[in-house]
């Protein structure tokens, strides 16, 4: 049964899979890039965005000495800023703490910044070829088609052992881009699969939310080194109160600075 499943994803990938310079350009820096831009980001944009980062940045010591307004500035149009935070915090933290060196450990990659069990584990797995277990959306909606036929409400803990069972601990790295893209491709042919995972949750809404009034704030910090609370609230069609809330919230997270009355990118 093992054997006839990853025959089938085999199969489809042989004929299907799909190209992008991230799977082109693998080295443990490029896969920590790619695999911190994919969270909740589509993998088109991460293709443009991808090559243009690492032109600017190529390494985790440039990285690491950029500042990180200029950081953020090549981020724009990913959205989820505090990823490119995190990035050049995990930058910092591998020339500091490692001499450079990412370790190819799933525990001490969960240490960094912004990155959990899943993220670590597809880490070293593309990064290294080693075997890791994880679940993301594409792979969890393959398992409950093959798996859970007509069952409601699976949770991820009764996919991961088969997870486990069905690696191809030989080659891990292709193992898992074969099982990605089947995944994308039963979304076009069943999208139904994903609401039946008992993880399934409807995305908010963007529009008019707190993340895209963030978005906005950090673009005009970006393009304009130091702005008073005034001169933000002139671009932004919300309250004083609202805005001050925003802006003492990304002060805390480490995006912007305020020196007596000026703000900018941290």
């Amino acid at each position: 049964m093992i054997k006839t499943f990853q025959n089938i994803i085999y199969s489809y990938f042989k004929q299907y899979g799909r190209e992008f310079p991230f799977r082109r350009e693998i080295s443990p820096y490029n896969v920590v890039i790619s695999e911190m831009m994919l969270q909740q980001t589509q993998t088109n944009r991460v293709s443009e965005k991808f090559e243009q980062f690492i032109q600017e940045f190529p390494d985790f010591q440039s990285l690491a000495n950029a500042p990180l307004n200029n950081v953020l500035k090549v981020w724009q149009g990913l959205g989820y800023n505090r990823r490119a935070v995190a990035l050049k915090n995990i930058a910092e933290k591998v020339v500091n703490e490692f001499d450079g060196i990412l370790p190819a450990d799933v525990e001490i990659l969960k240490s960094f910044p912004q990155i959990g069990h899943n993220t670590a584990s597809s880490i070293v797995a593309f990064a290294f070829n080693m075997p890791t277990f994880f679940i993301e959306v594409n792979i969890r909606r393959v398992y409950i088609y093959y798996f859970f036929p007509g069952k409601n409400l699976v949770n991820d803990s009764l996919i991961l052992p088969i997870v486990r069972k069905t690696l191809d601990r030989a080659n891990v790295r292709k193992w898992y881009y074969a099982l990605m893209d089947y995944g994308v491709m039963l979304k076009k042919t069943h999208p139904e699969l994903n609401k039946r995972s008992a993880h399934y949750r409807k995305q908010s809404k963007f529009k008019g939310s707190d993340r895209e009034l963030r978005g906005k704030i950090l673009r005009l910090l970006i393009a304009n080194s130091n702005l008073t609370e005034s001169d933000i609230l002139k671009e932004l069609n919300i309250s004083s109160k609202k805005l001050n809330d925003i802006l003492n919230v990304l002060i805390k997270e480490g995006f912007i600075k305020k020196e007596k009355h000026l703000f900018s990118i941290s």
